[in-house]
């Protein structure tokens, strides 16, 4: 018997026994279906972790400072001497390898709209503040260097803020808001791209950086971002940013850089440990799924005692035997793979568009989910056929 004959004696066999088929085939489906949805969002969750990590690109790098033991215990703020100066800033701008810096200040405080109050992020920025966080206008304009350079007293504010304030205004371009008693514009509305269910939604407005000193007195900035002239010349920009502040700031901590290589490395690593932990619960929901095939397999060859003991009377070998109901789990255990996949993708597709992350469903992962199906079926088959294989003609022709 070819292998055609045999598999359409299988389809037979699994359609004349629907509803059987359908819950035999349960445990492969949620089986195969969990690990294509597991590996998806998994690697969908590390792609949109890493891109939002990775700020303005692989040349960009942020600076923090990392406050000492004894600034911890003093009982003192460990960061209230640790701002950026204009001298900082201009000193950085003069290493070689960097190509320009990104400094801004930003601080959570309440907001008036006429009688109403909110506590809203107030961030003071230039032009290359975009560069690292995108932002997408909805309405209006953005702020640019010239605002900054005039001082005007305009902001820029994003759509939570909109919802907060502005819920009866139609349009929220010419209002004026109050920050520390100042008086701004709103020029405009954005929305950040790429926003995720792990991103903290604040109101957040934004402003000219040179009209911070009136809002608090300083022009220090407390975040800073560095660009390098390219991906490799990063080290070095790093080495000689934190070896200037360090030297120029004589604190008790010290300055460090953010290394996104490192940090996304530990994303991907955590990623895929929680994507192997979830992985093998979803194996375990397969192996008994396999373990239901057999036992139906093993049903099926008492069942079919009689038609085994016809067929190997009829000069069928105990191979041909072998091949039929090997066949015949494979093909359950792959139509069930077959449906796993498309439910997972279907599932991990739902969580990808709720999350705001890209779906990641690659082909070797839906060639993996097929051949671990097939797998199954031929391990958990093997009992069942070699039983039928193992019956003697005459004992299974009389058997009632």
């Amino acid at each position: 018997m070819s292998f055609i004959d045999s598999l359409k004696m299988a389809l037979r066999s699994l359609w004349s026994h629907k509803m059987r088929s359908i819950l035999t085939m349960l445990g492969i489906i949620i089986g195969v279906g969990a690990v294509i949805t597991v590996v998806a969002i998994g690697r969908g969750g590390e792609a949109m972790l890493t891109s939002q990590f990775a700020g303005g690109g692989n040349d960009t790098f942020e600076v923090y400072y990392n406050p000492s033991d004894e600034e911890w215990m003093s009982g003192e703020d460990p960061y209230s001497k640790t701002q950026y100066t204009e001298e900082d800033i201009l000193a950085i701008e003069s290493i070689p390898a960097v190509d320009q810096v990104i400094a801004y200040a930003q601080n959570s405080t309440e907001v008036g709209y006429r009688e109403e109050e909110a506590m809203a992020q107030v961030v003071a920025l230039n032009e290359g503040y975009y560069e690292l966080h995108e932002l997408e206008v909805t309405s209006g304009r953005l702020l640019d260097d010239r605002d900054s350079d005039m001082g005007r007293r305009i902001a820029a504010v994003n759509e939570g803020f909109v919802e907060e304030f502005f819920e009866d205004v139609q349009n929220p371009i010419g209002e004026i808001v109050d920050i520390e008693n100042t008086s701004f514009q709103i020029v405009g509305v954005f929305t950040r791209e790429n926003q995720s269910i792990f991103d903290l939604e604040m109101d957040e407005i934004l402003i000219p950086q040179t009209v911070w000193p009136m809002l608090y007195g300083t022009d220090d900035m407390d975040m800073l971002n560095v660009q390098a002239t390219s991906a490799d010349d990063i080290q070095e920009a790093g080495d000689e940013t934190t070896q200037l502040l360090n030297e120029g700031h004589s604190l008790a901590g010290e300055y460090e850089v953010l290394n996104m290589e490192e940090i996304q490395e530990g994303i991907s690593q955590v990623t895929n440990i929680t994507t192997m932990i979830i992985g093998s619960v979803a194996g375990i929901a397969l192996i008994v799924g396999g373990i239901g095939v057999m036992n139906i397999m093993l049903v099926s060859v008492t069942e079919r005692t009689k038609e085994i003991g016809l067929r190997k009377s009829l000069g069928a070998t105990r191979g041909n035997i072998v091949s039929q109901f090997l066949i015949e789990s494979m093909t359950l255990t792959t139509i069930g793979g077959l449906i796993g996949i498309g439910l997972g993708a279907g599932l991990a597709n739902t969580v990808a568009l709720i999350a705001g992350w890209p779906l990641l469903i690659s082909l070797p992962v839906i060639l993996l989910g097929i051949g671990f199906s097939m797998v199954i079926g031929i391990i958990f088959g093997l009992l069942p056929a070699n039983k039928a294989a193992k019956l003697d003609p005459v004992e299974a022709m009389r058997y009632e």
